[in-house]
């Protein structure tokens, strides 16, 4: 049934771009011919345009890993309650831009801030071709504003880091040694209940991965208190860890490639890929170069412009 919705997609795209051609074909032939206006005839264009760009972008989302949800963490940089308040307001942009595409999100892990924000955030996005879209948010943030929590008033810039991996699902075929799984518990905080503080709910997996290519190790830390259960809470975890597992796959074959394709700008973490500068009212992508001015509208989730300016520039050398 993936398969066929898979397919019924593109045909459906294939009809909708045939249609507004034609309609801009008719358009174009009454328009000379005195029957339309001018302004008609380029809103039938605009129209076309747009059904083209719109499977031009889907053509670039045509990886194996496009198609899955996404495991999307968010980590505050040095600079305390500052940085701690721009990964929470990070949090709150990606929690919108989830909602207003209709796709389901679930925290499995939050730590507060000291003062204020969050110092880390877990959550996992589900829906059609969330890590196709989001792989473009992979890196590091940049804020740049006048901090309320300067007595100054002095401007500040501030980092977050963003690190997204594919949610992988039955489909996906993950090896995991078992040998090199190990656990621990722990009393999971919250604002109140009875197993608050009194049941070890939470589940802390250690994994010790070693490079396939290097032979070095390292181990992959995954928290998981999502629920009061801890079955499921083990459960969610191991889910997760297949999904940095499948991520790491992913970044040996994009490496590899990468030696090939000269020119090509990597996505790593660590890379500072956008800024935010509340007083100059700008957000500026450094790969692509797009930027708006409109700040409060990406704050409040509208990054849909920045992800089709990253897919369409580097989207097809990816394939």
């Amino acid at each position: 049934m993936k398969k066929v919705r898979e397919n019924k997609k593109w045909i459906n795209g294939y009809h909708d771009v045939s249609a507004a051609v034609e309609e801009l074909q008719l358009a174009y032939d009454f328009c000379r011919d005195g029957v339309t206006t001018e302004q008609e005839l380029d809103e039938a264009f605009a129209a076309a345009a747009k059904a083209v760009e719109s499977i031009e972008l889907a053509n670039m989302l045509r990886r194996e890993e496009d198609q899955l949800g996404a495991v999307l963490k968010i980590v505050a940089g040095a600079g305390g309650t500052e940085s701690q308040d721009w990964a929470s307001m990070l949090f709150r942009l990606y929690q919108r831009w989830a909602e207003s595409k209709k796709y389901k999100v679930s925290i499995t892990n939050l730590q507060d801030g000291d003062e204020a924000g969050i110092k880390t955030v877990t959550m996992q996005i589900e829906g059609d071709t969330v890590y196709g879209y989001l792989k473009s948010e992979n890196g590091v943030h940049r804020l740049v504003r006048v901090s309320p929590y300067n007595a100054q008033g002095k401007r500040m810039t501030s980092f977050a880091s963003v690190f997204v991996a594919p949610l992988v699902d039955e489909t996906i075929e993950v090896s995991i040694e078992p040998a090199r799984i190990s656990w621990d518990t722990f009393r999971s905080g919250g604002a109140g209940g009875q197993n608050v503080n009194k049941v070890e709910s939470g589940v802390r997996l250690r994994y010790m991965y070693k490079d396939p290519d290097t032979g070095q190790e390292e181990e992959i830390l995954i928290e998981n208190t999502e629920t009061r259960d801890q079955p499921k809470n083990k459960e969610n975890a191991m889910r997760l860890l297949r999904s940095m597992l499948y991520d790491k796959e992913l970044k040996r074959r994009m490496a590899a490639q990468a030696k090939i394709e000269a020119g090509k700008k990597k996505i790593e973490w660590g890379s500072q890929i956008r800024s935010y500068v509340f007083d100059d009212r700008r957000v500026k992508d450094h790969r692509t170069n797009y930027q708006t001015s409109n700040v409060q509208a990406v704050m409040d989730g509208d990054i849909d412009d920045f992800i089709k300016a990253y897919l369409m520039e580097f989207g097809g050398q990816e394939v």
